[in-house]
């Protein structure tokens, strides 16, 4: 990036500022979807520039991968947490939000699974497994504080219409998506909540 004439070169923020404006070009265009030489013009920044930060496009694309996961576990974990102590408000919370996220104009899925269907190699694939894993953490532990007889199977449940609620306000039509999913997922967790309790 060009230093205004007195300043001082600061790495951090340069590779701050590339990972941040080329997250949200890859997620509009895809992991293929845009050339090294095409991405370098419109981050501003020279391709040396973008290989000393982040080795390759590889390595640009694991540390947005990285970044963005830690971003959106930190704000459902957030939501689940402003949203009370009762599991019904927490889960709630969680679709409501989703929805919100689906009804954005830039919204094109989640980019961590579109990630991994678009690059079949295995830096890719593990950071989207250690997101998935993080969100099925997330969900277990609703289904937890619910009394579900078997937490970790209603938190994989869970987990399922979380990602296919996506998938289909990605693909299909993203009006209610969130809303439909909460409604089936309240549904579970009520269910598994009256079997915990026998």
């Amino acid at each position: 990036m060009p230093v205004p004439k007195g300043s001082t070169l600061d790495p951090e923020r340069t590779r701050a500022t590339i990972l941040q404006t080329a997250t949200a070009v890859l997620y509009e265009r895809g992991l293929d979807g845009i050339g090294v030489a095409e991405l370098c013009a419109r981050v501003g920044v020279s391709k040396e520039t973008l290989y000393r930060h982040f080795g390759t496009k590889d390595g640009l694309v694991e540390a947005m991968l990285t970044a963005r996961s830690e971003r959106v576990t930190s704000w459902l974990e957030g939501v689940v947490a402003a949203a009370g102590d009762d599991p019904c408000h927490q889960l709630s919370a969680v679709f409501d939000a989703l929805q919100q996220w689906y009804d954005d104009p830039v919204f094109r899925g989640c980019a961590m699974l579109n990630a991994a269907a678009q690059h079949h190699v295995e830096p890719v694939r593990a950071i989207t497994a250690r997101h998935l894993d993080r969100y099925l953490d997330l969900l277990t532990g609703i289904a937890e504080r619910a009394g579900a007889a078997d937490p970790h199977l209603l938190g994989r449940q869970l987990l399922m219409l979380v990602e296919g609620a996506t998938v289909v306000a990605a693909h299909q039509d993203g009006a209610g998506a969130g809303e439909h999913a909460r409604q089936a997922a309240l549904t579970l967790l009520s269910t598994a909540s009256e079997a915990g309790d026998r």
